[in-house]
């Protein structure tokens, strides 16, 4: 424990506020750094807007521009040429601003239809194959939260778990949906229409996919309200207008300052993150980052987001989001007896959310196993018991494709049983002391006394002490002061004020429920 320190009125203690995100499970040991890196591979990431409130436009990677509905002014398109291997990420929301739309009085609601174009602007034909991949949307794979949170196997089908954690568990799995085709060839000077998918209003759709060129082409994604076959999408292309939503447009420059992230569209260059770590058990638990920001590097200061090659003027600055990157994360230990794997999320800082909904995969000795995570923010979840034998080195592989339902800032630790178990209990104690009914506080005694209060002669300091602590800092609450404990110059004749014995008053609970917030720590 740190000391209790003491100030006077008006005196301010700041304790330093720690860099690295806090996760209980950690307090009082640290995290190393993965050095891991990312390839090289291009990503087409379609995510900004998130929320479409109608047709257009949503990326292009043509030369040229396109015009905003927000500002009516043009806007550069994100241009690149993909030749080799390249991904697509794309994930939207269908919010239209007709709330005709949106199937209220029990009406049919509207569609919008996301689609993504291939382009070819050279004069030879180019082919194309896909190696894993699929496009679902909400209604297709339902989120089912009550029963998918916390850790699961993983069945077969897991299409319940929303359309993030669908097309990311084929990329995991390194399967293409047989719904998509697995060659395709674009003409030359041409374009045609890879895939679409119908999005009824309040619907989410994702896409993941992977493949390889043998020749430069394009890729746009556009949305269209009620097309009747691939020309009126095409015609949302030649239109020239990108799509309504475009929430962040001003707010460019917080976006290159770096005080807000915004989403990403544009190409991202890295499809996969892998690195390997060697680490002796004996010694001390290990936690390493996993999907880690510049906000929540756990103390490592290892920022896991990789650069965009080119983007649109409102996205963020980076894949800071990390979305349909897939992490491979080799640890190779040395220990033995009981140890668990654990995934954690930072403890919030007065926000909950559903912080991490999506599937893993572990490789040991003893196999192959898939879960899904169902995690809310500051929770740590173990997600694999862990044998390991004395005297070898045990290999434990983990494997995820990082899905759109998920909030980067990870940590995975692989700690004794214990440990968990300790974490488990204080967390209880917690909750139980949270539950609890708040004691009614007794007022202070005050001494009656005959004479009157003497007011305070001109020029003397009088100093009422208050305590001050600082984040970080425990210990026993104060005695409330009594005319028993009060020093001679502060006894009678001269009797405390009210308002002095309320604000010791106030010092006590407030350092009482402080310490109550700390008990987890």
């Amino acid at each position: 424990m740190r000391p209790l320190m003491l100030a006077l009125v008006g005196t301010v203690l700041v304790a330093p506020i720690p860099v690295h995100a806090y996760v209980a499970l950690m307090a009082g040991q640290s995290a190393k750094p993965l050095q891991g890196q990312f390839n090289a591979v291009p990503v087409l990431h379609s995510n900004q807007p998130e929320e479409v409130l109608g047709p257009g436009i949503l990326v292009s990677t043509t030369p040229g521009s396109a015009i905003s509905a927000e500002t009516n002014e043009p806007l550069d398109n994100a241009t690149y040429t993909f030749n080799g291997e390249f991904g697509l990420h794309v994930h939207h929301k269908y919010h239209p601003s007709d709330r005709s739309r949106m199937g209220r009085a029990g009406g049919r609601r509207g569609e919008l239809t996301l689609a993504t174009i291939l382009i070819n602007p050279g004069a030879s034909p180019v082919h194309l194959r896909f190696s894993e991949g699929a496009v679902r949307n909400s209604f297709e794979a339902p989120y089912l939260a009550t029963k998918l949170m916390g850790v699961k196997p993983l069945g077969p089908r897991p299409w319940n778990t929303g359309p993030g954690d669908a097309t990311a568990v084929q990329m995991l799995r390194q399967q293409l949906d047989r719904r998509l085709a697995d060659e395709i060839t674009i003409p030359p000077y041409s374009r045609l229409v890879l895939f679409s998918t119908a999005l009824p209003a309040k619907g989410i759709a994702n896409a993941l996919l992977k493949g390889r060129s043998d020749g430069p082409f394009q890729m746009a994604v556009v949305a269209a309200e009620d097309p009747t076959s691939d020309l009126d999408i095409l015609a949302v292309l030649d239109s020239g207008r990108l799509a309504p939503g475009r929430i962040y447009l001003s707010r460019v420059h917080q976006i290159q300052s770096g005080v807000v992230f915004s989403r990403v569209a544009g190409v991202a260059l890295g499809d996969r993150y892998d690195a390997s770590v060697e680490h002796d058990l004996d010694q001390s638990p290990l936690h390493v980052p996993l999907t880690s920001t510049n906000r929540h590097d756990f103390g490592t200061g290892e920022v896991q987001v990789n650069p965009l090659a080119s983007r649109m003027v409102d996205s963020s600055l980076n894949n800071v989001g990390t979305y349909g990157v897939r992490f491979g994360v080799e640890l190779n230990l040395r220990g033995s007896g009981p140890y668990e794997l654990v995934l954690s999320h930072p403890t919030p800082n007065g926000r909950h959310f559903t912080a991490f909904r999506g599937s893993i995969g572990i490789q040991t000795d003893e196999g192959y196993q898939e879960v899904h995570v169902g995690m809310r923010s500051g929770q740590s979840l173990p997600i694999s018991s862990l044998n390991l034998k004395p005297g070898q080195n045990n290999r434990v592989k983990v494997t995820l494709v990082y899905p759109a339902d998920a909030t980067p800032g990870h940590l995975l630790s692989v700690v004794p049983q214990q440990q968990l178990a300790q974490l488990r209990e204080r967390e209880r104690l917690l909750a139980a002391a949270q539950s609890r009914p708040a004691k009614p506080q007794p007022k202070p005694a005050v001494p009656l006394l005959a004479e009157p209060e003497q007011p305070t002669p001109m020029g003397a300091n009088r100093l009422e002490p208050a305590l001050v602590m600082a984040p970080g800092w425990v210990t026993a609450p104060p005695t409330t002061p009594t005319a028993a404990t009060l020093p001679a110059s502060v006894a009678p004749p001269m009797r405390m004020s009210q308002s002095l014995m309320e604000r010791y008053q106030q010092a006590v609970e407030a350092q009482q429920r402080f310490i109550e917030s700390l008990m987890g720590r």
